[in-house]
């Protein structure tokens, strides 16, 4: 692509850059000149590097104004990129908050319509919520499928619960969109969603949606346990679970050190 050049690669990743400002991803893009004047570089130089990077979908041209911006690419290997980050962050986030609140903490994605745990972690209790990993379990009725819906709209709401699988859930249970509705607004305001004997009869959760490069959420942390005792509880574990799903939120934005130790914030804390 750059013929081996480190100096050909070099410019190309100044150009990426560029194009993935703020500034020129919310707008209609670049165009040579403009990119050549913003590197002070000559032109046919950035030229020759555009025209690598859109033969393998890195930037792409507007065949009417000429201008260029970042490619379908990038946002593909920027999206495996945040996965693997995340799956090689997440285990150690779990750890942390199965000792600090001594119950089994999840990590769930979505997964059509419903939420896939994908990483467990269990306390050494004799009495504890059963594993769900590799599990896909309802939206409307656990606190990891509420977390994961926060940027959902009513209507989307709506649907999922149209889909919602049949079957016997706990007590407090509702496919009431009005009541699903209150139940979300009140767990964005608190910015972590509980739920309490919903999904099973005794096993309460509380859940924060986990976001990616993009503000966009990509899954949730969840903690649940038997209501009997981390019912008494809940405000505690809801707060920890929501302060570390900003801490790897905030970590999957952030390139690690050369050392290769973790950003402070992902560090345990007293």
């Amino acid at each position: 692509m750059f013929s081996g050049n480190p100096s050909s690669l070099s410019r190309a990743i100044v150009i990426l850059d560029v194009l993935g400002s703020p500034e020129v991803t919310g707008g209609d893009g670049l165009g040579v000149v403009q990119i050549a004047r913003l590197l002070h570089r000559e032109k046919s130089q950035v030229s020759r590097s555009l025209k690598a990077l859109a033969e393998v979908g890195l930037v792409a041209r507007d065949p009417e104004t000429l201008r260029y911006r970042l490619g379908w690419r990038v946002f593909t290997l920027a999206a495996g990129a945040a996965d693997q980050h995340l799956r090689a962050l997440a285990p150690q986030v779990l750890r942390r908050l199965v000792s600090r609140l001594g119950e089994r903490a999840h990590l769930s994605v979505l997964d059509g319509a419903g939420a896939l745990t994908v990483l467990s972690h269990s306390p050494a209790r004799s009495i504890q919520s059963v594993g769900w990993i590799g599990r896909c379990t309802p939206m409307h009725c656990t606190s990891a499928g509420r977390a994961l819906l926060f940027e959902h709209t009513g209507a989307e709401i709506q649907a999922l619960l149209d889909d919602a699988p049949p079957g016997e859930y706990g007590p407090n249970a509702t496919t009431d969109l009005t009541e699903q509705l209150a139940r979300l607004s009140a767990a964005r305001e608190l910015g972590y969603a509980a739920t309490q004997e919903e999904f099973e009869a005794d096993l309460v959760g509380v859940a924060a949606p986990v976001r990616d490069f993009r503000g966009h959420i990509v899954a949730a942390l969840n903690i649940s346990g038997p209501a009997f005792r981390l019912g008494r509880a809940m405000a505690r574990a809801g707060n920890e679970v929501r302060t570390a799903a900003d801490q790897l939120s905030r970590a999957l934005t952030t390139a690690p050190p050369p050392n290769g130790h973790r950003p402070d914030d992902m560090r345990s804390s007293s």
